[in-house]
């Protein structure tokens, strides 16, 4: 089932550009950080996926065959993929799941759906290709919440289950980046969580204590179109 990861597409919404947490790798092209977990850190994310974001995009625009199996592992993770446009990186796309998925194939669904399906957004043109930027974010480490409060700005991403003023099922999230750069509070990002998620009564506190909470951390990896490109160029030399 496909999630959106971001909130609305506000000014200040630069969302999931390169998730600083207590480590930050970056290589030659794109850059990658992970969230440590129990003191150790475990690479999943390369720049790979996101040079294959960028061939699996370009030959869908361009009605091309897609490109072959690529080199890095396929093993099952929840993801999403994130697209943004321009030096400010403003959001144009972000969409992914909850459930694992074998990540050759979940990159291939996601970084055409992410870019063309977001109903927030008109889909990305091919005009567009050379002032993007491309997010993985692979999601691990999932914990259920005692509450509300129960996470940590800028460590946790954060998925709420409630049910609305009529009584159905709703759930959203964000990634773990959001809060922290939209500078909210945790009861700030609950409360935007909720609206997100389609509750449109008024929000009180036994509306937030009566939601569950599942919080989560993430790897990510960014890649632009130039690094894209120079990582096309080394291929060819």
């Amino acid at each position: 089932m496909s999630s959106g990861c971001c909130g609305t597409n506000t000014k200040k919404q630069k969302l999931y550009h390169h998730h600083q947490g207590p480590l930050d790798v970056n290589g030659g092209s794109g850059s990658a950080s992970t969230a440590p977990y129990d003191g150790v850190v475990q690479r999943i994310t390369t720049p790979a996926m996101g040079y294959f974001c960028f061939d699996i995009l370009y030959s869908y625009l361009n009605s091309l065959e897609p490109p072959k199996k690529p080199d890095f592992t396929n093993d099952p993770f929840p993801l999403f993929v994130t697209w943004e446009t321009g030096m400010d990186k403003k959001l144009r796309g972000c969409i992914g799941t909850f459930s694992s998925i074998a990540l050759h194939n979940g990159l291939r669904e996601y970084a055409i759906t992410s870019a063309t399906r977001d109903s927030r957004f008109k889909p990305i043109s091919n005009d567009e290709l050379n002032r993007l930027h491309v997010t993985i974010s692979i999601l691990l480490h999932f914990e259920d919440g005692k509450d509300y409060n129960d996470w940590e700005i800028g460590v946790h991403g954060i998925r709420i289950e409630f049910q609305n003023e009529r009584g159905m099922k709703r759930s959203a999230t964000y990634l773990p980046k959001v809060a922290e750069e939209q500078g909210w509070d945790k009861i700030q990002t609950i409360d935007s969580l909720l609206r997100k998620g389609g509750y449109r009564g008024h929000v009180t506190t036994e509306i937030r204590q009566s939601l569950k909470l599942i919080r989560y951390q993430s790897e990510t990896v960014s890649v632009s179109f130039q690094d894209y490109m120079n990582h096309l160029q080394t291929l060819r030399c």
